[in-house]
């Protein structure tokens, strides 16, 4: 919200505070100050020109040499390439020693063989922004209107020494997106009398459009008010100077006198306002209503909008002719032709108008106000002040009359307190006079004593409901540097860790052990990252108000973002990368319920596991470096589980050949813990990955197994022995399986089952391996006899023949 200065000493005096100030004090109570800018303050020796006379350049087609009168005795030779300069127009010239934007110094010179005393200058050139200056001169000069004296000042005569305090509005403090409403803030502020000129509508209220309108409002709920003002025979234009610099120094382009003015109303009351041409209603209706899915609208911007059953749209009775409270349609568009309009002013819905605005992405000054909220009590004011300005600037016979819908509460909200809950809260020692005093400079009515008043809040003020509202209120105007600071008091305790504490700062020095570096990513991501690396179907939770389309969404797993920090340092030439988090992830199961969050450990490896050296060879990693990292994991986390891992082929952006779940079983029962395994290639792919290896686990799920009790035990008396075993099996058959089959058929004192080699090619039968396994029996009490071990492998290769069709070697 940009400010001018000039404009609002109108209502409240401010001319003699300066700026810096200014700008100061507004930012100690509560509004923030994004900057301070003075267009004129660096421009010198601009004047008004007028073009008596030109000629083509004899060297230059798009060079002009004009003869201007600068208000001096002779007129000034100045050679111009604006393509819009012509004869007998008034003109901005910039004289020689003259100071133009960025201090930019014009001096005479020499164009193409001709002299040239000066420049003739754009607004562009002056210091405004190129997104704010009339279509009409975005590619040229500048043309001031007929009565331009020249030899005038151009700073006084478009009021360029103005200062313009660009504020930084909170949502809450959308009464402020005003210039009346910037008036009162800064009143109260500084304590000065503000003065509001109202219009009257009664004359309005007691007749309406009869035949020359019908207004109908479908749902009160999305459109609490509706006003319609006919204004006829209006002459379409360019707007006075003063409104057009108004509107530029605000951030708004000047179009014609029409637009401009709702324009200016907006800006005024912060009211939005549009104009239709009447006579592209051939029903002269209106009506609002809920847009029908796939219904279409060409909006202002040409563009073909499909909506929705959540759009609220203004309709001609049977189609839709604008977007409520974000923009209108190009149908009914204001152009030079129209000569009769109608101008609405309403309030809608502000969830619906942020879904919509949202969804098309049409963030305007309107849909900004009609977002946040607006004053009730100045609705029906600004459709009736807008008319009047057509009737003075554009020529128009207003119609005494309007159509109104209306379904609106105007009673003030009312919030009882107490001076001591107000004091207790602020830890001052402010008097009941103070508080009144404070409460007047607010334009709040106070009634009632210092043990329990009661505070009329104007409608102005909508963001004020509660007692905690004002006290900010207080503290605001009284001064926060004012208020007492001093510490809480506070016993420190040292409580120590929790388990659930402890087991993840183990964890994390775990993983820093095992090389990776710990990160920590967004906990939002968008719509198209959402599903990357899901390895199980969950509902995402979305934000009501996300800060952009790419921060939507509450993450669902935490791969997808190590990836993306992996990809950035990839794509920095850090070719090894091992990185890891521990963070929340967010699903929700039942839309009733509030969403659930699990703590997940996630890592990724990419590139070599060593490189190259003078005495070892380079090697990648594989499946098996990252199976150690998680069975390291799982190990130090001392859990009584058993823990599996089963082949998987299906999840879409993981390898087919070279992924596991990772499974735990304790007391009969089976908990999946999460997968690990080989980034899939299209995936790695798409992050510019080639050898990617990633895991991720629910930290939760593993901390809640049973712990595991450690009993320390004497070391053997008797000694061991081992049996080593070779068997041919199917290349299908996996060393998992074979493990378990070799401890289900075993009944012996077997310790440990070790594979030491895997073999396949000559003389072996293609599709088929073989595997040799070493098992390891001891029997603490006693020295176990050849014939015990002998009849427990006899039982295990059997077992291995019937189950997995295994042939013994």
């Amino acid at each position: 919200m940009k400010i001018s200065k000039t404009w609002l000493n109108e209502y409240v005096p401010v001319a003699d505070i300066p700026a810096s100030e200014f700008a100061e004090r507004l930012s100690r109570t509560g509004i923030e100050v994004d900057g301070v800018e003075n267009i004129g303050a660096g421009l010198k020796k601009i004047v008004v020109g007028h073009v008596l006379s030109m000629e083509k350049h004899p060297d230059a087609d798009k060079l002009n040499i004009c003869q201007i009168d600068v208000g001096e005795e002779e007129p000034y030779q100045i050679v111009c390439g604006a393509p819009n300069i012509a004869p007998n127009q008034k003109v901005i010239v910039a004289m020689p020693g003259s100071r133009i934007k960025d201090n930019v110094k014009i001096k005479k010179s020499k164009l193409r063989g001709v002299k040239s005393n000066g420049m003739v200058c754009s607004l562009e050139e002056l210091g405004f922004s190129e997104a704010v200056i009339s279509k009409a001169y975005a590619d040229g000069i500048y043309v001031l209107p007929a009565d331009a004296q020249p030899g005038d000042s151009v700073i006084d005569y478009l009021n360029l020494d103005d200062d313009i305090v660009e504020l930084d509005i909170t949502p809450n403090r959308a009464d402020a997106l005003s210039m009346m409403g910037t008036a009162y803030e800064v009143g109260a502020v500084y304590n000065k009398d503000v003065t509001v000129s109202h219009i009257d509508t009664s004359d309005y209220e007691q007749a309406s459009l009869g035949d020359d309108l019908k207004l109908s409002v479908t749902d009160t709920d999305k459109v609490p008010a509706y006003y319609a003002y006919l204004v006829k025979n209006v002459t379409v234009k360019p707007s006075p100077l003063w409104l057009q610099v108004r509107l530029m120094k605000a951030g708004i382009r000047p179009m014609n006198n029409i637009v401009d003015i709702t324009n200016y109303v907006l800006m005024e009351y912060g009211q939005p306002l549009h104009a239709f041409d009447y006579d592209k209603l051939p029903s002269h209706t209106i009506e609002t209503r809920m847009a029908n899915n796939g219904e279409e609208l060409v909006t202002l911007d040409e563009e073909t909008r499909e909506l929705s059953e959540e759009d609220i749209v203004i309709t001609d009775g049977e189609r839709p002719i604008a977007l409520a409270g974000v923009m209108g349609g190009l149908d009914t568009e204001i152009t030079d032709n129209t000569t009769n309009v109608l101008i609405e002013a309403a309030t809608f819905n502000p969830v619906n108008i942020r879904k919509t605005a949202r969804k098309f992405g049409l963030r305007s000054e309107s849909s900004l106000r009609n977002e946040r909220g607006i004053n009730i009590d100045t609705i029906a004011e600004t459709g009736a002040r807008a008319a009047e300005l057509m009737h003075k600037l554009a020529d128009g016979e207003v119609v005494l009359g309007r159509e109104s819908v209306e379904a609106l509460d105007f009673t003030p909200q009312t919030v009882t307190s107490s001076l001591s809950f107000i004091n207790h809260r602020l830890g001052t020692d402010l008097d009941y006079d103070t508080l009144t005093q404070i409460f007047n400079q607010l334009g709040f009515s106070l009634t009632g004593s210092a043990e329990h008043f009661t505070v009329t809040i104007p409608n102005r003020r909508w963001d004020i409901s509660i007692p905690a509202d004002l006290v900010e209120e207080v503290a605001r105007i009284y001064g926060y540097d004012k208020l007492p600071a001093t510490l809480p008091e506070s016993k420190s305790v040292n409580a120590g860790l929790t388990p659930w504490q402890a087991y993840k700062r183990q964890t994390n020095q775990l993983m820093r052990t095992l090389g990776f570096d710990q990160a920590i990513a967004y906990s939002l991501t968008s719509e198209k990252k959402q599903p990357i690396m899901q390895i199980h179907e969950s509902h995402p939770v979305a934000l009501d108000f996300p800060m952009s389309d790419d921060r939507r969404l509450l993450r669902t797993n935490l791969t997808t973002a190590l990836l993306d920090v992996v990809q950035y340092n990839t794509a920095r030439q850090t070719k090894n990368v091992q990185v890891y988090e521990i963070g929340q992830v967010f699903s929700w199961e039942d839309d009733n319920e509030l969403p659930s969050a699990n703590t997940h450990l996630a890592a990724v490896w990419t590139g070599m596991k060593s490189e190259k050296t003078w005495n070892t060879a380079k090697e990648a990693i594989s499946f098996f470096d990252m199976k150690g990292v998680v069975e390291t994991i799982l190990t130090k986390a001392n859990r009584e589980a058993e823990i599996t891992y089963e082949a998987v082929s299906d999840y879409a952006d993981m390898h087919p050949g070279q992924t596991a779940k990772v499974l735990a079983t304790t007391n009969d029962e089976t908990i999946e813990l999460g997968y690990m395994g080989k980034l899939h290639p299209d995936t790695a792919k798409n992050y510019d990955l080639k050898n990617t290896f990633v895991f991720e686990m629910s930290l939760e799920a593993i901390f809640n197994l049973p712990e595991k009790q450690v009993v320390q035990m004497p070391l053997p008396k008797h000694p061991g022995s081992s049996r080593d075993i070779a068997l041919l099996v199917s290349d299908e058959v996996t060393h998992e399986t074979i493990t378990q089959v070799i401890r289900s058929a075993s009944d012996g004192p077997l310790v440990a089952i070790e594979l030491f080699d895997i073999y396949r090619g000559e003389n072996i039968e293609s599709g088929k391996k073989s595997m040799a396994y070493s098992l390891a029996y001891l029997n603490p009490e006693t020295t176990l006899t050849d014939e015990e071990i002998s009849s427990d492998v006899d039982k295990i290769t059997t077992a291995l023949q019937t189950e997995l069709n295994a042939e013994i070697r």
